[in-house]
């Protein structure tokens, strides 16, 4: 296993999460939300974050139904934010599947800090290190 800094990315059209992890542990931490307009975030502030962390590569979370299957709405847009990603930073992007990783991110905060940790922010964060973490099982699956 190697030692690669990943970030990963909770798409949403109004708000992004973010999380850094190690592949080396299999484990990530949140980092920040960037509020998004639409879909489309500060770019400068995802640059920002990227230059301080300086990851090897980048997952997006691609959400899907329960059997898997492309939401309409918006799994158009989580793929067009990860090429976005890669053009803008030429940085390698993946994608994952984010399946429940909302419901599993409420629960876990909860159990941390009650109501009070469910913000949006905190709630979006969460997701990118459930989607992260998930993504770092699936190497290990393999």
């Amino acid at each position: 296993m190697s030692s690669r800094s990943i970030m990963a990315f909770d798409f949403g059209t109004k708000s992004i999460g973010s999380a850094i992890g190690q592949e080396v542990t299999g484990t990530a931490s949140p980092l920040k939300a960037f509020k998004a307009n639409d879909g489309i975030p500060n770019w400068d502030l995802i640059e920002q974050q990227i230059k301080e962390w300086q990851p090897d590569l980048l997952v997006v979370g691609l959400p899907t139904d329960l059997q898997g299957k492309a939401l309409e709405s918006i799994t158009p847009r989580a793929k067009k934010f990860a090429n976005r990603l890669h053009g803008r930073f030429g940085l390698p992007v993946e994608l994952h599947d984010e399946r429940l990783s909302t419901a599993e991110a409420r629960s876990e905060l909860f159990e941390m800090g009650g109501y009070k940790a469910l913000s949006k922010g905190n709630v979006d964060c969460q997701s990118a290190v459930v989607i992260l973490e998930s993504w770092f099982e699936s190497l290990w699956d393999s």
